[in-house]
């Protein structure tokens, strides 16, 4: 038999770093292969963790209608989402061709943590792509002000906020509406519920969905890479993994104010200009606006641990 070599193209949707599955159109509808990267590595991808992502669409080669491929070549992006990983040293992707950076925090279990969503924000601000602040189990009673005050702030410097309950059903046709037919990454800590909103929007799914370790109050991971799932509505989700720690990728400490969007129109403005630090200068407009409560405290700490981040002083954030 005579073999059959077909050029396709593919939309990943999960994948590790060695064995990617990419969905095809054919005749006989939609169908999954299981691919394998052609060469050592890809053409610009020396540098990352993994040089494909969920959302990649890629060029494949199949031979005799085949379930299995082989990954040639990666489609220019329109975009990325990624993160600094510590143990590779090298850049991870998280999602490739996205609209929404989805960020999802809960009020309580897991507890609020407004640094982790800073760079959350900071990192989909880096890619030019646009967040939302989701805060899930708002059904759950809380008791801790600082976090309706930052959400507040949150909305008060740009961003979209949104409250839900993937449980009760609260706020999710407003959540629905807004990213209808629209590819969206969801980005958060171990056990805010990410799964959950998922399946709460489309009921049928039964994506796993964690628990919390009660010990210590976080999540335990259930999503071990990327993977996208697709709507009815045409509405895509790139579900990725939680983690506890989040390092900004692609910016270096100096770039970071410009980055932050209540910081950015002060850059360069300080007595001491570029090189002022933010710490201690006289005529520093960063600690200006913040005495002035211009600029929230608690986003200049975030500010000042992600430089200390970045210049490898670890503070343990």
């Amino acid at each position: 038999m005579k073999n059959k070599t077909e050029i396709l193209k593919g939309l990943v949707i999960r994948g590790s770093r060695n064995i990617i599955t990419a969905r095809i159109d054919t005749e006989n509808g939609v169908k999954e292969l299981e691919c394998r990267i052609k060469g050592k590595v890809l053409k610009g991808g020396d540098d990352l963790y993994n040089p494909i992502a969920a959302g990649d669409w890629v060029v494949i080669e199949r031979e005799n209608d085949s379930d299995t491929a082989m990954i040639l070549s990666v489609e220019e992006r329109r975009n990325y989402f990624s993160r600094f990983n510590q143990k590779g040293s090298a850049s991870q992707l998280l999602a490739a061709n996205v609209d929404f950076v989805l960020c999802i925090c809960t009020p309580t279990s897991p507890p609020f943590r407004p640094r982790f969503l800073d760079r959350l924000l900071l990192q989909a601000d880096i890619a030019g792509i646009e967040a939302i602040v989701i805060c899930n189990k708002i059904d759950i009673e809380y008791d801790d002000i600082d976090v309706d005050e930052r959400l507040e702030e949150y909305g008060r410097i740009g961003y979209k906020v949104s409250r839900i309950s993937a449980k009760t059903g609260e706020g999710l046709e407003d959540l629905r509406r807004e990213i209808g037919g629209k590819i969206c990454v969801l980005t958060g800590q171990s056990g805010v519920g990410k799964s959950s909103i998922i399946n709460a929007l489309q009921p049928g799914l039964d994506i796993r969905e964690g628990e919390l370790n009660e010990k210590y109050n976080r999540g335990v991971h259930t999503t071990t890479m990327s993977y996208m799932f697709q709507l009815t509505n045409e509405t895509c989700f790139i579900d990725t993994p939680g983690v506890r720690r989040f390092i900004p990728d692609r910016i270096n400490s100096s770039e970071v104010i410009n980055y932050f969007r209540e910081f950015a129109p002060l850059a360069g403005k300080c007595s001491f200009g570029l090189s002022c630090s933010h710490r201690t200068e006289c005529g520093c407009k960063i600690m200006e606006a913040v005495n002035a409560g211009v600029i929230h405290e608690d986003r200049y700490e975030s500010f000042l641990r992600i430089v200390d981040d970045l210049e490898g002083k670890d503070n343990g954030d």
